[in-house]
């Protein structure tokens, strides 16, 4: 997995006189329904939520300037990677992201990359690591618009305990004991 130069926020990447397209495709997964989308760059969003039009609600708050097409087929390899990721967490998903966010906020998504399946880190941790404080490692985790492969799931608090997942802690579980178990831990 990889993530593209794109250290800018998404405004300072649209032109007035131009609008970005966003390719995406919703499918059911073991955590409830998951829209992926793609600009020309790599995966921009990976979201979870129980319902369609909120993923797609979602989406188009993230990326209001983004004119959205639904590409189910072209997506299909993707979707396939990103599931299989799911169901076997050893299996990585190898993507390239277009990660859209300030400075802080990609050396944070950076350095959650580096965390790997079936471990955890304290925001307090994470948040000495990179100089900050945990508070701002938690919205920086927060507003982390691809689940799963930039790994915010991995991040937890001071008494290893389970909080703070921007779509739901019975997700974040999920996802934990999911990668716990394919670790053999």
């Amino acid at each position: 997995m990889f993530a593209t130069d794109c250290s800018h926020p998404t405004d300072t990447r649209q032109r007035k006189d131009t609008q970005e397209q966003l390719r995406y495709a919703i499918t059911p997964c073991p955590l409830g329904l998951l829209l992926m989308a793609a600009s020309d760059r790599g995966l921009c969003a990976l979201l979870f939520a129980d319902d369609e039009q909120a993923l797609i609600d979602e989406l188009q708050a993230r990326f209001p300037a983004g004119e959205l097409q639904r590409d189910q087929a072209g997506l299909q390899d993707w979707l396939d990677a990103v599931l299989t990721q799911l169901q076997n967490p050893s299996r990585r998903a190898d993507l390239p992201l277009d990660l859209r966010g300030s400075a802080f906020q990609q050396r944070v998504w950076q350095t959650l990359q580096t965390i790997e399946p079936g471990k955890t880190m304290r925001y307090g941790e994470l948040a000495a690591t990179l100089g900050s404080h945990a508070r701002a490692v938690a919205r920086a985790c927060a507003s982390n618009p691809i689940g799963l492969l930039v790994p915010c799931h991995r991040v937890v608090g001071a008494d290893q305990a389970v909080t703070g997942y921007r779509w739901g802690v019975a997700r974040k579980s999920a996802l934990l004991a999911a990668e716990r178990k394919s670790a053999g831990a």
